[in-house]
């Protein structure tokens, strides 16, 4: 496999071109600032561009795109032809590093909830979409994750008692998956990630969410509590609004792990250990490098079974 790594990378392979810490100064193309190996499991990290395709004609796609998302009933268009550019998105979020602002500006296709789900497919993430492999594995993990939840004492449970007075009362799916991931942060602050706001002041709402590099919104009204629907569910990233009007807390946190992976961004350190979890353990993507942290409550999980 070296041999025919090298070979393919002597015919200018970028996935190895980009990769490769070998004479990274003469190669202008990819210079040694943008050296970056797959990680997150990760499988097709810097793909080429389809055969016969060129910066030209990719970029002819992407104009013809602003257009295609403004019409009805095209989604299967926009569909083929965000499979069609993948490539040179990629390349051009792996290289270029845009701000959130301008890549939705450049592709506001990418940012609805069916698009984010194909994206995930087309990284080789998963054989099945998104927000279905993320369902199906914290529905799977709720129970064991429950009674490992349920097991802490001290200012943890206190901090959880709310969140499993609420699990107790609601047989509402999305309430309840809600709960559990209110309640798997490990030593940090779910309120970080997940945010909740009252409609009473909007503005207010909107200035807070500007200051914010990532996290869930969640609007309700005045009066209402935590077993009524929200007003709105939504994701910010760098202080843009890129998802609003979700369903569940859950799709929205299935949606910004997506999108972390389709925007090559970091975890935020505040919360490293928390999409870890969601990861590692909930999505079994990378699962034999865990932190001790994380591996601890893996390992919590498989003896509560």
């Amino acid at each position: 496999m070296g041999n025919y790594w090298t070979q393919l990378k002597v015919l200018g392979c970028p996935e190895l071109s980009v990769n490769s810490l070998r004479s990274k100064s003469t190669m202008d193309a990819f210079p040694a600032k943008k050296v970056k190996r797959p990680k997150r499991a990760e499988a097709n990290f810097y793909p080429s561009f389809p055969t016969g395709e060129t910066q030209d004609s990719m970029e002819k796609e992407r104009i013809e795109l602003l257009t295609d998302v403004k019409m009805r009933n095209n989604e299967r268009v926009i569909t083929d032809k965000m499979a069609c550019t993948f490539a040179y998105r990629r390349q051009e979020v792996v290289n270029q590093e845009p701000s959130i602002q301008d890549f939705k500006d450049r592709w506001p296709a990418l940012f609805h909830q069916k698009e984010i789900n194909a994206e995930s497919l087309r990284l080789r993430l998963m054989a099945v979409p998104l927000e279905d492999m993320f369902f199906a594995q914290l529905d799977i993990h709720s129970s064991q994750l429950i009674r490992v939840i349920r097991a802490k004492g001290g200012s943890t449970r206190q901090k959880n008692a709310d969140i499993m007075d609420i699990l107790d009362q609601t047989e509402d799916i999305h309430l309840r998956r809600e709960c559990v991931l209110k309640a798997i942060f490990l030593g940090e602050d779910a309120d970080d990630l997940i945010k909740e706001y009252r409609d009473s002041g909007p503005e207010d709402i909107q200035r807070d969410l500007e200051h914010l590099t990532v996290a869930v919104f969640v609007i309700r009204k005045d009066g209402e509590g935590p077993q009524e629907p929200p007003e709105d569910i939504g994701i910010v990233i760098e202080g843009v609004k890129v998802l609003h009007g979700l369903t569940s807390v859950a799709s929205a946190c299935a949606l910004l792990l997506g999108l972390l992976y389709a925007l090559n961004l970091a975890y935020p350190k505040p919360l490293r250990f928390t999409f870890e979890v969601l990861q590692k353990i909930i999505m079994h993507l990378e699962q034999h490098k865990m932190s001790p942290k994380v591996q601890n409550l893996y390992g919590r999980l498989q003896s509560s079974q």
